[in-house]
C-alpha cells in the first residue's frame, strides 16, 4: 500500500516539495539581499526607534513589496491548495473514474486502505507544513517592516509556530470529506476552497476568546507601546472610573473630520486626558503566542479527526 500510494500521489508530492523548494529559495535569495542593503543602508544602533532606521524599514517595504504580496496571501491559499489538490482527489477522483470498484475489491480491505493513505498523506502534509514554518521563522527576523510582529499580525502568526501544520492537515481533511460526500473532485475543491476561508475567519473572531485580555489604563495617548501586542478592544475612562466607549457629547470640541484627521483626533484625545479622561485597553501580550497557538492547533486538530473521521465512515458504509 505504501507503494501503491506513492504511486498515486507523486505527482502531487513532487509538486509541492518542488513549489516549497523554490519558496525556500526565494526567502534565501530575499533575505541575504535585504541583509546587505541593511548593512549598507542602516546606521549604528538600528533597528531600533531611530528615524534613520524607520527609513531603512520604508526602503525595505518598497524594495521587497512583490515578496511581501506573495507572503501576505500564503496563510490562506497554501491550506486551500492543500485540500483541493491534496485532500478532494482522495476519494473523488476514485469515485469518479470508477477505479475504486477495482482498488477495493482486491485483497488489501477497504478499512485499510483507507487507513494507510490517510496516515501517509496526513503525515506528509504536517511535515509540509512545519517545513514551512522553519522557513518563515528563519526568513522573517530579517526584515523588520510589516512582518516583523508575530502574535499581533494575524497573518503571521498563521505562518509560523504550529499553525502551517494544522491548517494543512485541516484543509486535507476537509477536501477528503468533500471528496467523499460529492464524489466528484471539481465540486469537492469548491467546497474545500469555501471551507478553508470560512473557518479562517471564525478562527480570526474567536480567537480573542483563548484567553481573558489584559487590561490596561493609558494616559496621554491611545496606543499600547507594544506592537507586537494583539488588541481585542478600547474604551474610555471617565474620572468617575466609569467605562464608556465614547465620552458625552460636549466633553471636548470635536470636529466634524476628527475621524480623517489624525491632528485633529489628537487635539481632541488631549482636551480629554486634560480633564481627567484615561484610555483602557484590552490585548493579549506576546507572552500568549505559544498559548493561542496550541489553542487554534488543537482546534483545528479536533475538527481535523472529526471530518476524517465522517469521510472513513461515508466510505465504509457507501464503498461502491
Amino acid at each position: 500500500m505504501i507503494w501503491v500510494t506513492w504511486r498515486q500521489h507523486r505527482a502531487q508530492i513532487l509538486v509541492t516539495g518542488g513549489f516549497l523548494a523554490l519558496l525556500g529559495l526565494l526567502l534565501l535569495g530575499s533575505a541575504v539581499e535585504a541583509g546587505v542593503y541593511v548593512a549598507g543602508h542602516a546606521p549604528p544602533g538600528c533597528p531600533g526607534p531611530a528615524v534613520a532606521c524607520g527609513e531603512v524599514e520604508v526602503g525595505l517595504a518598497y524594495r521587497y513589496e512583490a515578496v511581501y504580496t506573495v507572503f501576505g496571501w500564503m496563510p490562506l491559499v497554501l491550506p486551500a491548495l492543500i485540500g483541493a489538490f491534496w485532500g478532494a482527489p482522495l476519494l473523488g477522483r476514485e469515485y469518479e473514474r470508477g477505479t475504486h470498484r477495482l482498488a477495493w475489491t482486491q485483497s488489501v480491505p477497504v478499512w485499510r486502505w483507507l487507513a494507510v493513505k490517510l496516515a501517509l498523506l496526513g503525515g506528509a502534509v504536517v511535515a509540509g507544513g512545519l517545513l514551512l514554518s522553519a522557513m518563515v521563522s528563519l526568513w522573517r527576523p530579517v526584515f523588520r517592516a510589516g512582518v516583523d510582529s508575530t502574535f499581533g499580525n494575524i497573518g503571521v502568526f498563521n505562518m509560523v509556530g504550529v499553525a502551517p501544520a494544522a491548517w494543512w492537515l485541516y484543509a486535507f481533511a476537509l477536501g477528503t470529506l468533500a471528496g467523499a460526500l460529492f464524489r466528484r473532485t471539481l465540486p469537492a475543491m469548491a467546497l474545500v476552497v469555501a471551507g478553508v476561508a470560512a473557518t479562517m475567519f471564525t478562527l480570526l473572531q474567536v480567537s480573542d476568546h483563548y484567553a481573558e485580555p489584559v487590561r490596561a489604563e493609558l494616559s496621554g495617548t491611545v496606543l499600547l507601546d507594544d506592537p507586537d501586542a494583539r488588541l481585542v478592544r478600547g474604551a474610555w475612562v471617565e474620572p468617575s472610573g466609569r467605562e464608556v466607549a465614547e465620552p458625552p457629547a460636549g466633553s471636548c470640541p470635536r470636529r466634524a473630520d476628527a475621524g480623517r484627521s489624525s491632528r485633529n483626533a489628537e487635539a481632541w484625545q488631549e482636551c480629554l486626558f486634560a480633564k481627567g479622561y484615561r484610555y483602557a485597553v484590552y490585548y493579549h501580550p506576546p507572552a500568549r503566542f505559544w498559548r493561542f497557538q496550541w489553542t487554534e492547533a488543537g482546534i483545528l486538530v479536533l475538527a481535523s479527526g472529526a471530518l476524517g473521521g465522517l469521510a472513513v465512515r461515508r466510505t465504509l458504509r457507501r464503498p461502491g
